[in-house]
């Protein structure tokens, strides 16, 4: 079995002192490739470095999104979008970056004001535009703003994916109808706050569906202990979703591990 992990905080600080480690204990587990989401522009360069230097060394491929957080989008400026293109057309890291993001709007924590979320997540859909990439997106209790913005943008995107969904069928119909593809995570393993995504799954066609941990975050309720979250645990969650769509979990695998080869236009 193999599997992409195609939302992975490898550059948190939390993993500081183990990354070579999470990575080997991911591949052990059959998760071949990961895909790492920095937060910011200091956290984009850091993780493109790391993933160069590391594959240069190992079997296990890295990738990198590069880009701003919502939660951090009180830090743009008007230099940072020529940062962002600047690094995208980087020719060491022209097999390294795959996407632009992790971005998008949050209404949920505000950790950043919503006029400067609304002008990152806009800037950098035009810059994904422009540079031919696919838009990894964030979005928590601003489904109205950020479909207005996203809506805008989707004709000249050359794809997108809504990472971590856990909205409404409604948002769930509407992100599939712009072509959307969308991101599970271990969400769908918490029997209270998941029950709803575990119906709504249902929905998702197989060619629109791809796996991520958001390592360290959300590690999967119905796994012993309360840990930091590893890509190592892609497998229990693939594990899940195959139980729930009824489907083998290496047909699901193959599905899942194909659609991210396409979307972020990683050749093997």
């Amino acid at each position: 079995m193999k599997l992409i992990d195609i939302g992975v905080n490898l550059i948190d600080h939390s993993f500081d002192n183990e990354r070579d480690d999470v990575i080997n204990r991911a591949m052990l587990a059959g998760v071949s490739k990961l895909i790492l989401s920095p937060i910011g522009l200091d956290d984009s360069l850091a993780s493109v470095k790391y993933a160069l230097a590391y594959n240069e060394n190992s079997h296990c491929t890295l990738y990198s999104k590069i880009g701003m957080h919502p939660h951090n989008a009180k830090n743009w400026q008007s230099e940072s979008m020529e940062q962002l293109r600047d690094l995208a057309q980087d020719k060491a890291y022209k097999d390294i970056i795959v996407a632009l993001g992790e971005c998008g709007l949050d209404y949920n924590r505000d950790f950043s004001p919503r006029d400067m979320q609304r002008l990152s997540f806009t800037k950098q859909a035009e810059l994904a535009a422009e540079l031919s990439l696919p838009l990894f997106l964030h979005v928590r209790d601003a489904f109205e703003d950020f479909s207005a913005i996203l809506n805008e943008h989707i004709k000249n995107l050359k794809a997108a994916v809504i990472h971590c969904f856990t909205g409404t069928g409604s948002e769930l119909d509407h992100y599939l109808s712009l072509g959307c593809y969308i991101g599970i995570t271990g969400w769908i393993c918490d029997e209270k706050r998941g029950k709803s995504l575990r119906e709504l799954i249902k929905n998702i066609p197989p060619e629109r569906l791809m796996l991520e941990t958001d390592a360290p975050f959300l590690y999967p309720k119905d796994l012993p202990g309360n840990k930091k979250n590893e890509p190592c645990n892609l497998v229990h969650i693939a594990s899940k979703v195959a139980e729930i769509l009824g489907k083998d979990t290496l047909i699901l695998a193959e599905e899942t591990y194909r659609n991210s080869l396409s979307f972020f236009g990683i050749v093997e």
